[in-house]
């Protein structure tokens, strides 16, 4: 499918104003949350991923929080291990199946996340959300459905859906 000059122009704009953005909000969020809980924004995401995953009956191993955070496994195991030296979390043998390490918050890590938790949604705010209106945020939660439901079909910009690959898993 071919576009259009205006369309080629539209989409132009709109990825720089989506990077533009990403990056503002990004930088500004991680800073408050710096500046007032001393956390660095990937110690708030995997605090917050660990806590989201924590139902008491299934370990928190690192290959789901790769899934769950879309980071690669040498990136989240680089970050498990800072923030284990600074006393966050732990991992400990897996009670429930005995096959791996779970990936524990330490009371220290607990304690952080739930100081964390409200000066960063502060921050989500004050630096994003209050900027714009309910039809504002419909409409990029509505973009933000629309890619992931692409990228989770397999499907391509033309529409069409990629072959399976030959290549030998």
């Amino acid at each position: 499918m071919t576009r259009s000059r205006p369309q080629d122009e539209a989409a132009s704009r709109a990825w720089t104003a989506y990077r533009r953005l990403r990056l503002l909000v990004d930088t500004e969020v991680a800073r408050d949350l710096e500046r007032d809980t001393g956390l660095s924004m990937a110690d708030y995401d995997v605090l917050d991923a660990v806590v989201a995953m924590s139902d008491g009956e299934h370990c928190i191993r690192v290959h789901g929080l790769t899934a769950r955070m879309n980071w690669t496994h040498s990136r989240l195991s680089r970050q498990l291990g800072r923030m284990e030296r600074r006393g966050l979390i732990t991992r400990q043998p897996c009670e429930l199946d005995g096959r791996g390490d779970d990936v524990v918050l330490t009371e220290a890590g607990r304690q952080a996340r739930a100081q964390a938790a409200p000066v960063h949604l502060a921050s989500i705010h004050r630096h994003f959300t209050e900027a714009l209106s309910t039809q504002q945020l419909e409409a990029l939660a509505g973009i933000e459905q629309a890619v992931v439901r692409r990228r989770s079909a397999g499907g391509r910009s033309d529409g069409t859906t990629p072959p399976p690959s030959s290549e030998p898993s």
